[in-house]
């Protein structure tokens, strides 16, 4: 593949194990936090980030607050907010769509995850796909990943916590960074791997997801009790 895709072929020697799904608090539980890569040190001298959530949205909010905020901040009305359940995890998930959340970055879908103990915001998640948006291309993935990686990579994020360009399972962890109380951003370029030039393998984009974890060491959801079985 001779475009821009390039810049995502990877080693077959790496191995790929990190499982991305989509609207998942779990989804970030990894036990080691990875080194900070050479680009991280662009960090340390910005401003310490705090991840309270997404926009107006904020982590603690209850059900009724975060509908009005979604209403408030997209300028829809309360029929847009569609409701879905997560059995495994007996959480609730607000979900709208968005056109060009992130300017000419194509619509976007926004979902707003509701603890399953707490009744209140725990993680904002974004996605972009040809599924959402039947105008999306590769290309545009692509793109837009790179543009808010970027954005992230001057956002005052703790070092030691900052990762980028790590091959997983399917895709690319395109950044990952925590602020002072391990409250996270994430986002994750997932694809198609096919075989490349040189013993590389070439990932195609098909799903760009963002996440904001409140706490992804210990979710809200839904355990089954030690002992139990």
């Amino acid at each position: 593949m001779k475009s821009s895709f390039r810049r995502l072929a990877m080693s077959s020697a790496i191995a790929l194990a990190f499982v991305a799904t989509t609207q998942s608090p779990a989804l970030s539980q990894k036990k080691d936090v990875p080194a900070a890569p050479a680009g991280a040190a662009n960090v340390i001298g910005a401003p310490q980030t705090q991840v309270e959530g997404f926009r107006s949205a904020r982590f603690g909010m209850s059900e009724a607050e975060v509908k009005a905020t979604i209403m408030k901040d997209f300028g829809v009305k309360a029929d847009a907010i569609r409701e879905q359940a997560n059995p495994g995890e007996r959480t609730k998930v607000l979900i709208v769509k968005v056109p060009d959340l992130l300017p000419g970055g194509g619509v976007a879908e926004a979902s707003y995850v509701i603890g399953y103990h707490s009744k209140k915001l725990i993680q904002v998640s974004i996605s972009w796909s040809k599924a959402i948006d039947d105008k999306m291309t590769p290309e545009q993935l692509f793109s837009n990943s790179s543009v808010l990686r970027s954005h992230f990579m001057t956002g005052g994020f703790k070092p030691d916590t900052v990762a980028t360009n790590m091959p997983i399972n399917g895709g690319l962890l395109m950044f990952r960074g925590s602020d002072a109380k391990d409250r996270t951003v994430m986002m994750i370029l997932q694809g198609t791997l096919a075989q490349g030039e040189d013993n590389q393998r070439v990932l195609t984009p098909t799903t760009l997801l963002l996440f904001y974890i409140a706490d992804a060491k210990a979710p809200d959801v839904y355990r089954l009790p030690p002992g139990s079985f």
